[in-house]
């Protein structure tokens, strides 16, 4: 809507609302220099990230791969921030929202044709035991996406989930999470040193930011809505893309795409980080799923079995 203010108006306005003087501000802008478009994106600061270790060319690539990701996936967090922090969410708004978030899934699972078509396996197979311990795993951009998306429970390992409930600390829900089989002996409780320094890093920042979005998470911030807004059929169906395209599609192209480089001859080679990786992989053993009382018994029972 047009204001029926002059933009001097508006701006002083804008500046008395703050207790600041307008002149000042003006002043300073007779001293500030134009913006151009290297200052804003911060080119060269974004460019001077890539630090091989090796001397393979095709790590470049793998490098600057994974980085792509992690601001595809600070995108993501951005956009669920907006739904978990607004009171009157409405199926338009929450529609927008999720097919963002899940377009930028679409790009992610699209993208991995570039790892598994753009590097030389043999130039794969060198660089990557320079990478030994670390991970992918590692990702705690992507932890927390999980955590924004869905309840706690629906992220532990199935083996435990019946022991736990909203009653059971965040400490001891972290511990069984699905994502420590991937570095946990459960038999002994021995954690691996990819899982270790991973939890030495992030685990009391995860603790904090688990404990917001448990209450906050796209899943029960949808069955917080009304009943008329609940069933509307745009809505739902941005929630099953959503959570089809997080939980089989995209990480089914991570699977296929370290299956290219990690089968070797018949033999699957070890991850970097010495986790068992098919089985941490693949969604028919995980099991994960956002929302799951938005699907058919069948579909659950099938989850991840046809792909």
């Amino acid at each position: 809507m047009k204001s029926d203010k002059n933009i001097e108006q508006q701006l002083q306005d804008k500046f008395d609302a703050i207790g600041q003087d307008l002149d000042t501000h003006l002043t300073g802008l007779l001293h500030a220099k134009p913006i151009n478009y290297w200052d804003y994106i911060q080119t060269d600061a974004l460019l001077s990230l890539q630090n091989q270790r090796s001397v393979l060319p095709d790590e470049m690539v793998f490098i600057m791969y994974h980085q792509i990701n992690e601001l595809l996936f600070k995108m993501i967090l951005w956009e669920i921030d907006q739904v978990a922090k607004k009171d009157d969410v409405d199926a338009a708004f929450f529609s927008e929202k999720l097919m963002r978030i899940s377009r930028y899934f679409d790009m992610l699972t699209s993208s991995f044709n570039i790892m598994r078509d753009g590097m030389d396996v043999e130039q794969y197979n060198k660089f990557r035991t320079t990478l030994t311990p670390a991970s992918g795993f590692q990702s705690a951009q992507y932890r927390k996406i999980e955590f924004a998306s869905t309840e706690l429970i629906n992220l532990i390992d199935n083996r435990f989930r019946e022991t736990i409930d909203r009653n059971t600390s965040y400490e001891h829900a972290f511990n069984h999470l699905y994502w420590q089989a991937a570095g946990k002996d459960y038999k002994t409780g021995k954690k691996s040193y990819l899982l270790t320094v991973f939890e030495d890093r992030y685990k009391d920042e995860f603790l904090k930011f688990a404990e917001f979005y448990n209450t906050h998470n796209l899943w029960t911030k949808f069955k917080a809505l009304p009943q008329h807004v609940k069933e509307n059929p745009v809505l739902v169906n941005a929630m099953r893309h959503y959570d089809y395209t997080v939980n089989i599609t995209w990480v089914m192209a991570h699977y296929n795409t370290a299956n290219h480089y990690l089968n070797i001859g018949g033999e699957t080679a070890e991850a970097t980080g010495g986790s068992e990786w098919v089985k941490y992989m693949h969604p028919k053993y995980q099991r994960r799923i956002f929302f799951p009382d938005l699907w058919t018994e069948k579909e659950l029972a099938d989850w991840g079995k046809d792909v």
